[in-house]
């Protein structure tokens, strides 16, 4: 895995790592399990010193291997206590234990520069965490008090905060709450399945909310698969795609549609841009409507990004607050990128 992450850092050299737990060694809980048992499925507490050395050693091997490690969380969807896969509990008082006594230090004394992401879970409703032609047995709470907590206990190795985008009528107007909350705060979305049986703008819509509250970037799930959703854990999504398909047999692969959106962002924001306030952007679900982000670029440049909903094409026109107008087509049921000159 190392070499293969190397191999993308140097194809490009400003790509970010996020190292995301889905469970400790069994014999660190009190279950004594990996996996099979939601009873105790808890850090045992006398591992916490072990469990912090562990991502101690995990980031100094990636190091080591040329890929740094920019940030990790100490575990995925920590409220999700599941018995099919790799899972472990953590409440909101033991992120900020383990954050504040164990992890946080044991990297700050290893001169590991690895941030540390809160929570990595839900913005707040009950949810089936994956969908697809069924829905799963286990259901979710997120609370968005979990990461405020854990900030305000250890928020001298913290400062970031991973959402997931799992929820009923999810609201990403959460984010914005946590912002004005925690002005300093960096937010990111940092899982969102991506799906044949989804809607076609589904990962549009989980890029584009979060960066309209906030959120500094958004992450999909998965990155690759193979033509039948492959390799999973036994009770893990067996309809999740990855941004790219890999047909084995063939030795070749496929750009999927999720792949073309995520680079209708990722190639034309550019990293440290600033996020603009905008107005116009409205919605008729299920996903008729315009949404809007637009960015400040750090060479002044503005790249605004424009989701058409509609069955039909639509003429848009954008005006700065200094009054000058930008306008164009929108073509039915489409994703538009305009990348635009510097202000005069």
């Amino acid at each position: 895995m190392a070499s293969l992450l190397k191999s993308m850092r140097n194809l490009n050299p400003s790509m970010k790592l996020l190292g995301s737990v889905w469970s400790p060694p069994g014999w660190m809980k009190l279950n004594g399990v990996l996996l099979g048992n939601t009873v105790n499925n808890n850090l045992n507490p006398m591992w916490s010193s072990s469990y912090a050395q562990y991502f101690v050693s995990y980031v100094r091997a990636y190091l080591n291997a040329g890929v740094p490690v920019d940030a990790i969380t100490i575990q995925n969807e920590p409220l999700n206590s599941n018995a099919g896969y790799p899972t472990m509990y953590v409440s909101a008082e033991n992120a900020t234990t383990l954050i504040g006594k164990f992890v946080g230090p044991a990297l700050r004394n290893a001169n590991l520069s690895t941030q540390i992401w809160a929570y990595d879970h839900n913005t707040g409703q009950l949810v089936a965490h994956h969908t697809d032609k069924t829905i799963f047995s286990h259901i979710v709470l997120g609370v968005p008090s979990y990461p405020q907590m854990v900030l305000n206990g250890a928020g001298n190795y913290t400062n970031s905060v991973a959402w997931h985008c799992y929820a009923s009528n999810n609201d990403w107007g959460v984010l914005t709450n946590f912002h004005n909350a925690n002005p300093t705060a960096a937010q990111y979305m940092t899982e969102c399945w991506l799906s044949p049986l989804t809607s076609w703008y589904q990962s549009i819509y989980f890029i584009m909310g979060p960066l309209q509250n906030w959120a500094a970037g958004a992450i999909g799930w998965t990155l690759g698969t193979t033509t039948t959703y492959g390799p999973h854990l036994p009770g893990g999504c067996t309809t999740c795609r990855g941004i790219v398909e890999v047909d084995v047999t063939a030795g070749t692969y496929l750009k999927t549609l999720d792949y073309y959106f995520f680079g209708q962002f990722s190639k034309f924001v550019q990293r440290g841009s600033t996020a603009l306030a905008t107005t116009g952007s409205y919605d008729y679900n299920p996903g008729n409507g315009i949404q809007v982000v637009a960015f400040l670029n750090a060479d002044k440049s503005r790249t605004l990004v424009i989701y058409n909903g509609f069955g039909n094409n639509v003429y848009v026109t954008v005006t700065f607050k200094g009054g000058e107008t930008w306008s164009g087509p929108l073509y039915f049921y489409s994703l538009t990128t305009w990348v635009l000159p510097p202000s005069t």
